[in-house]
């Protein structure tokens, strides 16, 4: 999505270390390793709420699509350090995505601590049980039927975050194609302007705009599928740009994209 982002406050600069990077070790080692990075009396704080939604679907899969869990693994450590999340829910796409049966409880990543403590390390653990708990999300979610309700999984991601008080970050590991028992995302529907807006009023007709605003949102394999033929990725993006920038305000970037 070719979003700009009006928000005057400065954002942490990107974690740009290749998806390799997190390969070589198991994540949870790569996290332990690095607790010894934070310096100082007092560190800094972790204010951010964050949700993480995986994508369970056909289209998620190594064989089939884009590789969600892949994905899942080159972005969830920078998204969780770059965006100082305090906390990290968790939503699956599957073909309800908002009806589905995974749950996993959320994460604290900012643990109560002593003065005595060594919070960077107790920060560490949280991540390395954050990032667990995203894998058994993704697990779930492609053992449930099939299907891609994006909206739905965005959306219930959004409302399990607080609508006020804090800046909330959403990390969406989705290549965004939207195809669920009532509505299926298609290129005669979202190929013209008047196509795409009568495919948004379909498609939030009975589930209405996913509680965005003011919400940062990093988009990770989107339109991947799309992205060799402009004549695919443009509808395809302008249909997201208009339903989750215009319409739900969501600031939305590109950190994470590829």
């Amino acid at each position: 999505m070719r979003y700009r982002s009006t928000d005057p406050r400065p954002h942490p600069r990107r974690f740009r270390r290749p998806a390799r990077a997190l390969t070589v070790l198991p994540l949870a080692a790569a996290l332990l390793a690095s607790a010894g990075c934070v310096t100082g009396d007092k560190p800094e704080a972790l204010d951010t709420a964050c949700a993480v939604v995986v994508d369970g679907s056909g289209s998620g899969s190594a064989n089939k699509g884009f590789d969600a869990k892949a994905k899942l693994n080159a972005s969830i450590v920078p998204f969780m350090q770059d965006q100082h999340c305090g906390s990290l829910a968790y939503a699956p796409i599957t073909a309800s995505s908002k009806a589905s049966p995974c749950h996993i409880s959320d994460v604290d990543l900012d643990p109560p601590s002593e003065s005595t403590d060594d919070v960077a390390a107790i920060r560490q653990n949280a991540r390395v049980k954050a990032v667990a708990g995203a894998h058994a999300m993704l697990t779930c979610a492609h053992d449930t039927n099939g299907g891609s309700d994006v909206l739905g999984g965005i959306a219930r991601a959004a409302e399990a975050l607080p609508s006020e008080g804090g800046r909330t970050a959403l990390l969406v590991v989705s290549d965004f194609e939207q195809f669920d028992p009532e509505f299926t995302l298609t290129g005669k529907s979202i190929a013209t302007p008047e196509a795409r807006r009568k495919s948004i009023d379909k498609l939030i007709a009975s589930r209405g705009v996913p509680p965005l605003s003011g919400m940062d949102v990093y988009p990770v394999g989107y339109g991947m599928s799309r992205q060799a033929k402009p004549s695919a990725f443009e509808p395809f993006d302008a249909f997201w740009t208009e339903l989750m920038v215009r319409r739900g305000k969501a600031r939305v970037h590109d950190d994470y994209r590829r």
